[in-house]
């Protein structure tokens, strides 16, 4: 396996950026990179599709079983290409029951550790950091270092003889740039489609990135990745019908990716419809799936788009499968109040209103088991983020019954009636060893 996991030691170190811009200088070189995104993550995937102009998968460790993990790089391996994987969090830092970390996945795929670090705040220090960090896992190996957020030149000197000592290579040194960083919301970035400038701000990482960087080297390591079988013919989550049309905009941007090859593998047919458009789902779908993402700021434009409305209630009128994670969720029900407390008329497929006017913050991995009648058959692994909440609901059959990371039973989610579900989930992964 060909392979680089740029990891840091915690949030905030700017592993995104430099991800960004290796992914487009490794692309200028005409050298062929395939790039993921370990956990849940659904935001920062388009960003590394943009820069490397290749699907982006997910690769989660906890959520997912070691054989989904396997496969999902196997489909990348084509071509020869790269495998260029960011990690999420701290190298170390996993679920609540401390399983699931990006060195864990590091190990598993046998790819070597790229430690991107801030040394805004520090000095020689870095070489303690650096060391614990290298020598905390036999089985994890930290191949080298990108320096970020380097001041000056005399800070970098004195970086690199602190590495130097530990014998730890440096592979790229990025200096301190406000134009380097991206813009957040409640949920973390603001959506790559949602910026004019996105192309631009890639190609100023990758300058950044190239400056002093060590491509030989960065190659070399990437190619020292140990050997691990791999098959892509598994059993994934079933697809919702024959012909399934996917609500895809900046309201329902949070689909995973490798969800979608699944079902494709399956042989379903997957067309996309845009509800912020007023686009009506496709007229020949035996299913309609309504992904997470941002409706709660676009709820007056939802309420509005009447062609939208009128398809999804067709649909349901003539018991067409409907299914909702999160955001789409939300928008299936009766009413979703915004930031403002403003009501919004939403489907009303489901008997739930959900508001946002006062955010609480929901976050974790998840097992669901589906309850009878429900559109799976078996237990699953999902997960939920988000700041809104459930203020009112009426009569409805419950969707699943959750259990957190830590097993603690949080009781049943969701709700169905009829041919119509959803709930806060975000389904991954049929549950298996991984989980």
């Amino acid at each position: 396996m060909s392979g680089l996991l740029i990891a840091a030691p915690s949030s905030g170190a700017g592993k995104t950026t430099v991800t960004l811009g290796l992914l487009r200088a490794l692309r200028r070189r005409g050298i062929a990179v395939a790039p993921g995104k370990a956990g849940p993550d659904y935001i920062d995937p388009a960003f590394h599709a943009a820069a490397s102009g290749t699907l982006c998968l997910n690769f989660d460790p906890w959520a997912m079983r070691p054989e989904l993990i396997s496969a999902n790089a196997a489909l990348h391996r084509s071509g020869d290409r790269i495998l260029v994987i960011e990690a999420m969090m701290g190298l170390f830092d996993g679920a609540a029951d401390g399983r699931g970390t990006a060195a864990d996945l590091a190990a598993q795929l046998g790819l070597s550790v790229v430690l991107v670090v801030d040394a805004s705040r520090m000095s020689q220090s870095v070489a303690a950091l650096v060391s614990g960090f290298a020598g905390f896992r036999a089985d994890v190996r930290v191949a080298g270092v990108i320096l970020n957020r380097v001041g000056s030149d005399r800070h970098e000197a004195m970086l690199r003889q602190a590495l130097e000592a530990i014998r730890m290579p440096v592979i790229a040194v990025i200096g301190s740039d406000m134009a380097l960083s991206l813009p957040e919301r409640h949920l973390g970035l603001v959506q790559a489609g949602e910026h004019a400038t996105l192309d631009n701000f890639i190609d100023h990482a990758a300058d950044a990135v190239s400056e002093e960087c060590n491509f030989e080297f960065l190659l070399r390591i990437a190619k020292q990745g140990l050997n691990r079988p791999s098959a892509a013919n598994i059993d994934r989550l079933p697809p919702l019908g024959a012909r399934i049309a996917v609500a895809r905009d900046v309201a329902f941007a949070f689909s995973y990716e490798h969800m979608l090859l699944g079902w494709r593998r399956r042989g379903a047919a997957i067309s996309f419809f845009s509800p912020l458009a007023d686009e009506a789902p496709a007229g020949d779908a035996d299913a309609i799936y309504l992904p997470g993402g941002y409706p709660e700021l676009h709820a007056g434009r939802l309420a509005e788009a009447q062609n939208f409305r009128a398809g999804m209630l067709d649909a349901a009128a003539r018991d067409i499968r409907i299914y909702g994670e999160c955001g789409g969720y939300m928008v299936l029900g009766e009413g979703l109040i915004d930031a403002e407390g403003h009501r919004h008329e939403m489907l009303g497929l489901l008997p739930v209103v959900t508001s946002y006017a006062e955010r609480k913050r929901h976050l974790g991995y998840r097992r669901v088991v589906p309850l009878d009648g429900a559109f799976f058959a078996r237990m699953m692994t999902a997960h939920e983020f988000h700041y809104s909440s459930v203020v009112s609901e009426g009569e409805g059959k419950r969707l699943f019954q959750v259990q957190d990371a830590l097993g603690t039973d949080l009781g049943a989610a969701g709700l169905r009636r009829d041919q119509v579900a959803g709930s806060y989930m975000h389904l991954i992964d049929l549950a298996g060893a991984a989980a």
